[in-house]
């Protein structure tokens, strides 16, 4: 029976981090993935339960999380109910949510111990999730989709000085018509750790293998900075998706108990992969 558990934990600057793991019963200490959200996202979006549904039926547990300073709280897991703690965000801090969450995961203090783990992360969650596997034994594996290569592909080049000028810029959340406010901290933290927060330049220091999905139609991330990843690690497994979009057909809310076609499709890549890499 695959079943789902929900966790608390203690993220960056003592925030709190809803987290839940999905599993098949009768495999309750399977490889175990961490699916990393992005830029104003949270692991309830969309359709990341059939996602994370899909790799329970096929012998993985999948642990997502909320960073700890995504904008959503506890008690509000699917609204961005704390803009406060969203403007404070730094990509330094993301890098020490991962670091708990995979210390969850490999501690066996509450869900059964994993030796290692595999990191799958979407757009800005891909980053995070290539930095972390360049600098953590603990990872495993590596699949990112529709990653970034450039944090700095988030917003508008132009943008940033006057970003420096008013101390805060507001980021569009479309969906819900919110203005999200993030304060200049988060280019103090990329100016402040140059090397750290390159991420196309840390890709050439993941040695674990890694699969890399992006789609042809993406009108976020261009499939651009995938090639610039594969340069920098040719031995990154790079699957062009021909028409895929940011999301991969996925939308929020998602109505739906099947999967998107083209987010079907990458699952099932990244079950190939997985099967066929050294575990």
């Amino acid at each position: 029976m695959i079943k789902t558990e929900k966790f608390t934990l203690a993220g960056s600057k003592g925030r709190l981090m809803l987290a839940d793991l999905t599993f098949d019963d009768t495999q309750p200490d399977a490889p175990l993935i961490i699916f990393v959200h992005g830029f104003k996202g949270f692991k309830d979006w969309g359709t990341h339960h059939l996602v994370a549904r899909y790799f329970a039926q096929n012998g993985y547990r999948l642990l997502k999380f909320n960073f700890s300073h995504n904008g959503t709280t506890p008690e509000q897991p699917v609204d961005f109910a704390d803009l406060i703690a969203f403007s404070e965000n730094t990509f330094s801090i993301e890098l020490d949510d991962l670091k708990y969450v995979i210390d969850f995961a490999c501690s066996g203090s509450v869900i059964p111990a994993a030796p290692s783990v595999i990191l799958m992360g979407h757009s800005m969650g891909g980053g995070i999730s290539i930095i972390k596997a360049a600098e953590d034994s603990r990872v495993s594996r590596l699949i990112t989709l529709a990653s970034v290569g450039t944090f700095r592909n988030l917003w508008p080049a132009q943008a940033e000085q006057q970003w420096r000028t008013a101390g805060v810029m507001y980021f569009p959340n479309h969906r819900i018509g919110q203005q999200m406010p993030i304060k200049v901290s988060l280019l103090d933290d990329l100016d402040r750790h140059p090397g750290r927060l390159n991420v196309t330049a840390r890709a050439a220091d993941v040695k674990q293998p890694w699969l890399l999905v992006h789609g042809t139609a993406d009108p976020t991330v261009n499939i651009s900075q995938a090639h610039d990843l594969k340069a920098m690690q040719p031995n990154a497994q790079v699957m062009v998706m021909a028409n895929a979009d940011h999301v991969f057909g996925a939308t929020h809310p998602f109505t739906g108990h099947e999967l998107p076609a083209h987010l079907q499709e990458v699952c099932k890549l990244a079950l190939k992969f997985l099967s066929s890499s050294t575990h």
